[in-house]
């Protein structure tokens, strides 16, 4: 057994989790000093905070000469996300609004951008070109996102006042800091042991993505979408689960294929490949995410079972399945 790398694996996931809340939380500090507006505060801490874990891996597997670990990664957290992650939150405050235009097309914009990197790889890769493509459709997102004035109206509220003072300012930045370097060393040790256990176990890059570093880098998400929960904020939920969807389809992905093209390992015809069933799921995960947000005010219970249904319907199909596309 490979027990040294699995010991590195699962002490770079813890610290890439704590590390990763430290940074949301900084952010989510800083962000008052500055002014800013709930909304700003939103896109930057719930989604660009969560998916910085995501990036730093992607960039650092693209420089290893592994770009395939960060399209698993990419697709394990975003089929988390979307099922399980949702399920969670919606069954701890009883069900999420979705009155809101902004979620509902945010919704729609993140089925959409799970869907463009599976398009472009339908010939059996992620070119420069295509990353090029993808980095400007996240442009395009954040364009769309900050186009309207009446999301910049409302300010943010904290419960405490130690931000306000230069003292609590540096706090936090040294804070943010700290964190984003404590990141950046996690993700060499997951990126680290993810190769080492494709090659131990003779597996595809790829699929120890989909299975284990998917899941490890979903956690930060997941916690603040929890904290968010408990604070009443349930607006905010599934806009920062999407968001995080949608950035980690685009932006991610856009600079990994900008720095080392991803090339499937098996021949160029997606049903071929060993992604195949994480592909599936993933598409269905963001249709019935989209039909269910579409169709309805809120995320029901009901709602929440079905994606739980998905989402272990996915680990089963992996664990007992995944290995006929070896």
């Amino acid at each position: 057994m490979p027990f040294f790398e699995i010991a590195i694996f699962v002490l770079s996931c813890l610290a890439i989790i704590v590390s990763s809340r430290w940074v949301i939380d900084s952010l989510s500090k800083l962000a008052r000093s500055l002014g800013w507006k709930e909304f700003v505060v939103a896109f930057f801490t719930v989604s660009m905070g969560a998916v910085l874990p995501e990036f730093i891996i992607g960039v650092r597997a693209a420089l290893g000469g592994v770009p395939e670990l960060s399209l698993g990664n990419v697709i394990g957290q975003n089929i988390i996300l979307l099922t399980f992650a949702v399920a969670v939150c919606t069954i701890v405050v009883k069900g999420i609004i979705v009155q809101s235009r902004t979620v509902r097309a945010g919704t729609t914009f993140a089925a959409i951008a799970v869907l463009l990197p599976l398009f472009l790889l339908r010939d059996g890769m992620l070119s420069r070109m295509d990353g090029i493509i993808l980095i400007g459709t996240f442009i395009f997102y954040v364009f769309w996102l900050f186009r309207k004035d009446d999301r910049f109206i409302k300010d943010y509220e904290y419960e405490d006042d130690e931000i306000k003072t230069k003292k609590g300012y540096l706090k936090y930045f040294l804070m943010f800091v700290g964190s984003f370097i404590l990141v950046i060393f996690s993700a060499e040790g997951i990126v680290y042991s993810a190769t080492e256990f494709a090659l131990i176990f003779d597996v595809p890059e790829g699929l120890i993505g989909v299975l284990l570093v998917g899941a490890g880098v979903a956690l930060p998400e997941l916690y603040f979408s929890l904290k968010l929960a408990t604070r009443g904020r349930s607006w905010m939920i599934l806009g920062g689960l999407t968001g995080a969807v949608a950035m980690s389809s685009t932006l991610v992905l856009g600079a990994v294929a900008l720095i080392n093209p991803i090339v499937l390992s098996q021949p160029p015809h997606l049903a071929d490949s060993p992604y195949s069933i994480s592909m599936m799921f993933l598409v269905l995960s963001g249709i019935i995410l989209w039909f269910f947000v579409r169709t309805s005010n809120r995320l029901t219970r009901k709602e929440a079972f079905i994606l739980f249904l998905i989402y272990f319907a996915f680990l089963f199909s992996e664990l007992y399945f995944g290995e006929l596309f070896l």
